[in-house]
């Protein structure tokens, strides 16, 4: 029986202009995103992958409204996103919350781990007490795995994996429904990059998340997907089950994929 649906995308579309040359703008517009349709259920996981340049963060970011799409709708909660202002934009945004590809880009290098991860509360929750602010805090932190003293220190002080632990942190503090995560992983190593997947597993389970995981690699989507999106040039050429997606592939682009990696995972 089909699940509650969290999130459903019609139509999604975004269209860039393309310079020819240095001094000039073309009016040549490129669709990075073409006509997305999906739904996404509440407590999945939806792996969208594809090859670098596809658009599948373009979409990632029209979902959080940090892009506008130039046509399409998105439904949260039944609810339309792309129309929401005031104090329901701010009540919808607090539900969903994105972790982003290069940890150290997305942190304020001028700010204590602590404020960072602070912050969305500082924002979305102002009558909570510096008190409540620091407990709040450092409960997510060890939920991902850091210490209570992350929160006096840098972002520069961490490794790379520590550094998507803290993002995760701030992703996390507002207890969202969804978490979009684009390519959390690609900026570190293999073995770092396989312990965050599974610390987003465990905490999917704990905070009981929908979550949509944007990769250019197959087995990393392998790992975590329940359902599986595979862009190309814009478009989903094949959506479905992950095991009807990686073990039985109806489109040459998937197929295609699946040759260029050495085994996917079980």
């Amino acid at each position: 029986m089909p699940g509650e649906i969290l999130l459903e995308a019609r139509a999604l579309s975004k269209a860039y202009s393309v310079s020819t040359g240095a001094f000039t703008q073309s009016a040549r517009r490129a669709l990075a995103v073409d006509g997305v349709s999906f739904t996404l259920e509440r407590g999945e996981t939806l792996g969208i992958v594809g090859e670098s340049g596809c658009g599948k963060t373009t979409l990632a970011r029209m979902l959080m409204r940090l892009v506008e799409p130039d046509s399409g709708e998105i439904l949260f909660r039944g609810e339309d996103w792309l129309g929401a202002r005031g104090a329901k934009l701010r009540s919808l945004r607090r539900r969903m919350q994105m972790v982003f590809q290069d940890p150290i880009a997305s942190l304020n290098p001028r700010m204590q781990v602590g404020s960072i991860v602070a912050e969305p509360l500082a924002i979305h929750e102002p009558q909570l007490s510096g008190e409540q602010r620091s407990a709040r805090t450092a409960e997510i932190l060890e939920a991902v795995g850091m210490g209570r003293d992350a929160v006096t220190r840098y972002p520069h002080e961490f490794s790379g994996g520590q550094r998507q632990r803290i993002g995760i942190a701030r992703a996390l503090i507002l207890r969202p429904e969804l978490v979009i995560a684009d390519e959390p992983v690609s900026a570190l190593d293999v073995s770092v990059g396989a312990q965050i997947l599974e610390l987003l597993a465990r905490l999917q389970r704990e905070f009981s998340l929908t979550l949509m995981l944007i990769s250019h690699s197959l087995p990393v989507v392998a790992q975590l997907a329940s359902r599986v999106a595979v862009m190309q040039t814009g478009r989903i050429v094949e959506i479905g089950t992950a095991e009807q997606v990686l073990q039985a592939p109806q489109h040459a682009y998937t197929q295609a994929l699946l040759a260029a990696v050495p085994e996917i995972p079980e």
